[in-house]
């Protein structure tokens, strides 16, 4: 029997030690790339970009980085009433974001407004309590590996509370 080449997964044992991203299964994998590092430091640092008032009022959902068909772009929640407030600091967000991050990173800003009754926690941590639950519980109860999967959980855990 042949062994494709091109196959991403390794199929033989390797001696010495392993990055953990090889030791992780690929549907794990995905979930720990969808945020990526733009992401996470923009959500760390969201009341120095906005400021006090805007950062009571919004923020940021999703990041998506550009590609051959579109720019990239941050979707921002805002409160319903406060969308022209955001507008007109539109170019201030990007200006500071891609003076933060050190180059051009954010090229257009997309608003989807929300209801008050949702609330937004004045910490610097913007995540619901449930989201791995929801999201991805499924996906950590797959992995074999109790070390592993222990591991997975606690490090939700800290995401959730930085």
């Amino acid at each position: 029997m042949r062994y494709k080449n091109n196959i991403k997964q390794r199929f033989g044992t390797i001696q010495g030690l392993r990055s953990f991203k090889d030791t992780l299964p690929k549907n794990i994998k995905k979930v720990i790339t969808n945020r990526g590092q733009i992401y996470s430091e923009t959500l760390n640092n969201w009341k120095f970009i906005v400021g006090e008032n805007l950062f009571r009022i919004c923020y940021p959902k999703s990041f998506k980085n550009s590609n051959k068909f579109g720019v990239s772009t941050l979707l921002i929640m805002v409160k319903r009433g406060h969308e022209i407030d955001l507008e007109y600091s539109k170019k201030d967000i990007i200006d500071k974001m891609n003076n933060f991050f050190g180059k051009v990173i954010v090229e257009k800003i997309k608003f989807k407004s929300f209801e008050k009754e949702q609330k937004i926690n004045t910490n610097t941590t913007l995540f619901k309590k449930s989201e791995t639950k929801n999201k991805y519980q499924n996906k950590i109860n797959d992995v074999k590996n109790e070390k592993i999967k222990k591991s997975l959980l606690e490090l939700s855990r800290v995401f959730k509370e930085k």
